[in-house]
């Protein structure tokens, strides 16, 4: 007999040799983006709710053990100059500076961190160290605080401890337990590759591939060494400006953030970088989760190696103060070469007393250092003028960064009425998206019975319903039927939202919402709702749409027209529209767009077809409207697209037509949208689910179900 065998057990899911399905059939449509944290990832059952355990956690103690902890050096990891401030600083900020305003994603919101590939970017080096010096604090507290509040929190913690006066702080991060899968980071199959591969123009900034803001990938924001790690200050403001306008951040915003973010903590790069260890993910299993260990040399403290540059930027880099503009605007700057062969900024002929000192002797001093990013605050006109007020207002300075610094870390949040704890600022942010509260204490009947008697469509009022409930994004909770935002710039001149006809249906909503002293965005859902009951009553079914009221009404004063714009829909499977032809195929886009409004497989399926026979298309097109019974909320959209009596032709326009397989007469036209749903295997099981002769009740209760769940999104 040989010792060796096959093994005995399945090989599959949990190991990197597995063959998946997209790697047999790399061109079809993975639904992995719908089941992203499915409640069997997460260990905390039903009956968690963080915001009750967040009521048990004491606020000040949980501040004290942090204050403690920034001065409490570990052996294992020394922190510099004996404050652990610059890398708790550092880990918020990369869990927070993800995040892009184009689709939301990203950002500090879920924990996210914790998990591949954010854990083992190549930004993100040694962070790793930072969220385990964090771990007694996190076992003390346990459920009563997430990880994703604590980095957070540390990072505030930080700067409060050298002497920053914070603008405040919200609780409500929840964790997730399984990586964000669903968040494209771009296209590279490898770190750091040259920019080109997302740029159409590596020197032309706008030009970056969307929904990204990062110039390259595993990096949070731009290549401190320049474009393409080529030093050339005014070449890279261009990438800086465009990368923090996609994570929502203004000329002001960025200087300051620039230079808050510089005034303390260091670059490190006095090493050589090929000593080190694999990244998190790819560790031996006796580093226990911990990546980039130099076991070859010293590898901490002063020797420790990060970005690749190595110096402080400020001559206290343990202090908030106004130094990081001294310096930069005191002295020349000359290119010179890190330890570990990165481009950086050095100044010419300082003084020794300006010189930052060694992080573990103090009697060694080193020259301070500019990133690219750095010398842009000083080569750029714009950010020059804004850096020159901040450096001639220390006050005006630190109050900016406060707040922008709020800003980046409770961006993606939501609402501010998701905030929790002592510290929650009572200013109103325009970027929170704020809404007043709606009443409830008026008349649904008499609202109903309005709504019937008008001159609106079954049709018009589901559409109207639909489009503006369908701009709710959970990745960052903006969006939504609260507020009534439909009827504001931008979004009533959207081409998806179909002005004129918008015009014509808020004009009747408007008046009845006046005459009872309700919220239009009130109105609007129940006027949807209305018109799917009245809907189901013509399928020979009684229902009643759940309705629960009190949104408000936003102003045109609450709303940043500005940052609204990127939540314009450019495609709508759900009303069989798209605005122009893209790279993506429709049926993709329509994931995404599902996901991002937090839908399953099964709600997204049961939505398009109930949309379908309602007649909600866009512009009043007839594809995909496979029933003779336009307006009657039936499941003819699934009977007809699974009966076997039919072929399905594909025409040179793009469209598609149903014909009768025996005498070849035109019955139908469709889009791929709508013909995925009977080729695609996952979705062609809800579909034959749904066109059983046993579930169009089911149907319908599960329609009813899933509209409930989009017209509620953005409800605390």
């Amino acid at each position: 007999m040989t010792k060796t065998g096959k093994c005995p057990v399945m090989h599959g899911g949990m190991t990197s040799t597995e063959t998946s399905n997209t790697d047999w059939w790399p061109n079809s449509l993975n639904l992995d983006i719908l089941h992203q944290h499915d409640r069997k990832t997460n260990p905390m059952g039903e009956g968690f709710v963080y915001r009750d355990e967040l009521k048990k956690l004491n606020v000040e103690e949980l501040k004290k053990d942090l204050h403690h902890l920034m001065t409490d050096s570990q052996e294992w990891w020394p922190a510099d100059w004996g404050h652990y401030g610059g890398l708790m600083i550092r880990l918020a900020w990369h869990a927070a500076g993800s995040y892009r305003i184009s689709d939301g994603r990203g950002g500090a919101g879920t924990g996210n961190q914790r998990f591949a590939p954010l854990n083992s970017w190549p930004d993100n080096v040694n962070l790793d160290k930072g969220r385990r010096l964090l771990w007694p604090i996190k076992k003390k507290y346990g459920n009563k605080i997430s990880w994703a509040d604590l980095m957070i929190l540390a990072g505030n913690i930080a700067y409060e401890s050298m002497g920053l006066k914070t603008f405040g702080f919200g609780f409500g991060r929840e964790d997730i337990w399984h990586p964000e899968k669903d968040i494209y980071w771009g296209a590279e199959k490898e770190w750091l590759a040259p920019g080109e591969q997302r740029y159409s123009d590596l020197y032309q900034a706008d030009s970056l591939e969307n929904p990204l803001a990062a110039v390259q990938m595993g990096l949070i924001y731009v290549n401190p060494e320049g474009v393409n790690g080529q030093p050339d200050p005014l070449k890279t403001a261009q990438n800086v400006r465009e990368t923090f306008a996609r994570m929502a951040m203004n000329d002001e915003e960025t200087v300051a953030l620039t230079a808050g973010g510089h005034t303390v903590g260091k670059c490190h790069g006095n090493g050589d970088a090929a000593l080190l260890g694999p990244e998190p993910e790819a560790a031996d299993l006796t580093e226990q989760g911990l990546g980039w260990i130099n076991h070859t040399k010293r590898g901490v403290g002063r020797n420790a190696v990060t970005s690749g540059l190595e110096g402080a930027w400020t001559t206290h880099p343990n202090k908030w103060d106004n130094g990081y503009f001294y310096l930069l605007f005191t002295y020349d700057w000359e290119l010179k070469k890190s330890p570990a062969g990165a481009w950086q900024w050095e100044p010419i002929n300082i003084k020794e007393e300006d010189k930052p000192v060694d992080v573990e002797d103090p009697s060694i001093r080193y020259n301070p250092i500019m990133t690219d990013a750095d010398m842009a605050m000083k080569k750029d006109p714009i950010y020059r003028e804004i850096a020159e007020r901040f450096y001639k207002d220390p006050e005006a300075f630190a109050d900016a960064f406060s707040r922008a610094w709020f800003k980046l870390t409770h961006r993606d949040m939501g609402p501010k009425d998701r905030y929790f704890g002592p510290d929650v600022p009572k200013e109103d942010l325009i970027w929170q998206d704020p809404v007043p509260k709606g009443k409830s204490n008026y008349d649904i009947q008499a609202a109903k019975e309005k709504i019937a008697a008008s001159s609106l469509s079954i049709a018009d009022m589901i559409a109207t319903a639909w489009d503006s409930a369908r701009t709710f994004r959970q990745s960052d909770l903006r969006g939504g039927t609260n507020g009534a935002r439909i009827r504001l710039a931008p979004q009533k001149d959207w081409e998806g939202n179909e002005p004129e006809r918008l015009k014509r249906v808020l004009s009747v909503l408007e008046a009845i919402a006046a005459d009872l002293g309700a919220s239009i965005a009130d109105i609007i859902v129940l006027a949807g709702n209305y018109a799917i009951e009245e809907a189901a009553k013509k399928a020979g079914h009684s229902v009643e749409v759940p309705f629960v009221p009190g949104r408000g009404d936003a102003s045109a004063e609450m709303t940043d027209v500005d940052s609204f714009a990127t939540l314009e829909p450019i495609h709508d499977a759900f009303r069989n529209w798209m605005k122009k032809d893209y790279n993506v195929s429709a049926e993709e886009l329509m994931l995404d767009r599902a996901q991002l409004m937090g839908l399953t497989a099964a709600e997204m399926t049961v939505l398009l077809g109930g949309m379908r026979v309602l007649s909600c298309n866009f512009g009043g097109t007839k594809h995909g409207v496979f029933t003779d019974r336009e307006g009657v909320l039936s499941n003819d959209f699934f009977v007809n697209l699974t009966d076997m009596a039919n072929t399905w032709v594909s025409k040179d326009d793009g469209l598609y037509e149903i014909r009768d397989r025996k005498s070849n007469s035109l019955k139908w036209t469709a889009t791929r949208v709508d013909l995925v749903f009977g080729s695609n295997s996952i979705l062609r099981a809800y579909a034959e689910l749904y066109a059983q002769d046993d579930n169009n009740e089911k149907f319908i209760d599960d329609f009813v179900a899933a509209w409930s769940k989009v017209m509620n999104r953005n409800r605390s």
